[in-house]
């Protein structure tokens, strides 16, 4: 299928193609999938790695602004026994010819947050499946772009949501899916992550800033610029598919909060010196964000944000709750009643194992070292084989805005001294009619 023919079919297909019985598909193309990376980094090259392992992948094309980066993913390909990728360098706007080229199926975009609704659009107004980190965008219009652009061409956008992978995650999806914690009321999930490293080692400089002519650290200056809870996505993509977000369900209301900002501050004190590239900064983003969501069914969700004060890991806070029982991941128990001896916490592990996702049964080895605890091999698989099916992704567009948009809610939330927010409709009211895609059980994935 040419680019014309696929556009055409897309446009006229559009979101069609999300509910497409699977068993039709099937097999229906075997071919290897050929795929162009924009932002090869930190995170890119990590994803140019990963796919590069793949028989069933081929990386015609990788661009990056920095040619050493781009040189290094270049070697990552040709270490696994593939042609050495055109490379595109000449400057931001050199992703525009890549996303051109007639022998790419998808693009992988791992650039900083600010330019990953353009290149997205560019991508999908060219033809090419798209995979893109998150979050997907930082605005309420970067994510309305995302939307219509999807809902103009017909051409999928699937946001790297990993935690959806991850295989306590998936259980616990199982049991939500089978009644176990009864009627849900409350959900929780976070990112609790000291990120000191990230945001001041020598090699953080993945790439340009905000500003186009802006060499900073990116990352850390969205902490300058932005009071915001500013990375949803590793709580609330897992939470999307709990509580059927825009597949029955949607986010109402928002309110923010966020806390003093000075662990960064603290930190430069301690560990910089005169010449600290940030010694005089004003960092914006308070230390601990926090956020309560509404939903149309009446749950509760809470989220939040711990990044830039001294910490132990644990990025994912997750809580289950419904009339039956609840699941919290940072203690590792559960209680479901009628199972449970009464006021007593039982271990996970015992339910991990009965509900454990088939597709991890099937697929642990091919994971296991694959990044992230082998969720990474697992959410790029599923990029894969949605193009060679030619069906949507399990994880979509509105699935990507719906946590992408509490970037900008929480800002202006937090702004408003943490006054309630309206979320955005971004299905336009086709959320009380869409069925849950996120069906990895089903689709083999």
């Amino acid at each position: 299928m040419n680019r014309k023919q696929f556009l055409q079919t897309s446009a006229m297909a559009g979101v069609g193609l999300s509910v497409m019985p699977y068993s039709i598909l099937k097999g229906a193309d075997d071919r290897k999938v050929r795929l162009g990376f924009i932002g090869t980094g930190s995170r890119g090259g990590g994803h140019v790695r990963g796919f590069a392992t793949r028989p069933d992948v081929e990386i015609p094309a990788i661009c990056d602004i920095d040619e050493e980066n781009a040189r290094r993913a270049q070697k990552f390909v040709t270490d696994a026994g593939k042609a050495a990728p055109e490379l595109y360098t000449n400057g931001p706007e050199d992703y525009l010819n890549l996303v051109e080229r007639d022998d790419l199926d998808g693009i992988v975009i791992a650039t900083p947050w600010d330019y990953h609704v353009e290149q997205s659009i560019a991508g999908m107004k060219a033809g090419k499946y798209v995979a893109v980190e998150i979050p997907s965008a930082i605005s309420i219009q970067g994510c309305w772009d995302l939307v219509n652009t999807y809902e103009e061409t017909g051409v999928p956008l699937m946001p790297l949501h990993n935690t959806c992978y991850q295989r306590d995650v998936m259980a616990v999806l199982n049991m939500v899916r089978e009644g176990m914690f009864g009627e849900l009321v409350h959900c929780q999930g976070g990112y609790q992550h000291n990120l000191y490293g990230v945001l001041f080692r020598e090699n953080a400089r993945f790439g340009p800033g905000p500003e186009r002519n802006d060499t900073s650290d990116w990352r850390t200056l969205h902490n300058m610029n932005k009071n915001a809870l500013l990375y949803p996505d590793h709580g609330t993509g897992a939470i999307g598919h709990w509580l059927d977000i825009y597949r029955g369900n949607r986010y109402m209301t928002l309110s923010a909060f966020a806390s003093k900002s000075v662990g960064l501050e603290k930190y430069i004190d301690k560990y910089g010196d005169e010449n600290h590239p940030y010694k005089d900064a004003d960092f914006k983003k308070g230390d601990i964000v926090t956020v309560n969501i509404t939903t149309a069914r009446g749950e509760t969700v809470f989220v939040i944000n711990d990044t830039t004060l001294p910490r132990g890991d644990n990025n994912k806070a997750f809580r289950v709750q419904g009339t039956n029982g609840l699941w919290q991941v940072e203690a590792d128990r559960i209680y479901i009643e009628g199972r449970s001896r009464e006021h007593r916490w039982d271990d996970f592990q015992p339910y991990q194992d009965e509900f454990d996702s088939s597709v991890w049964k099937k697929h642990e080895a091919e994971a296991e070292g694959a990044g992230h605890g082998g969720k990474d091999w697992f959410v790029r698989n599923a990029f894969v084989q949605s193009i060679k099916q030619k069906v949507n992704p399990p994880i979509d567009v509105y699935s990507a805005v719906a946590s992408a948009a509490i970037v900008a809610l929480s800002e202006e939330s937090i702004a408003k001294g943490g006054e309630l927010v309206d979320f955005p409709d971004f299905t336009r009211g086709k959320w009380m009619s869409n069925k849950p895609i996120f069906l990895p059980e089903e689709l083999g994935y």
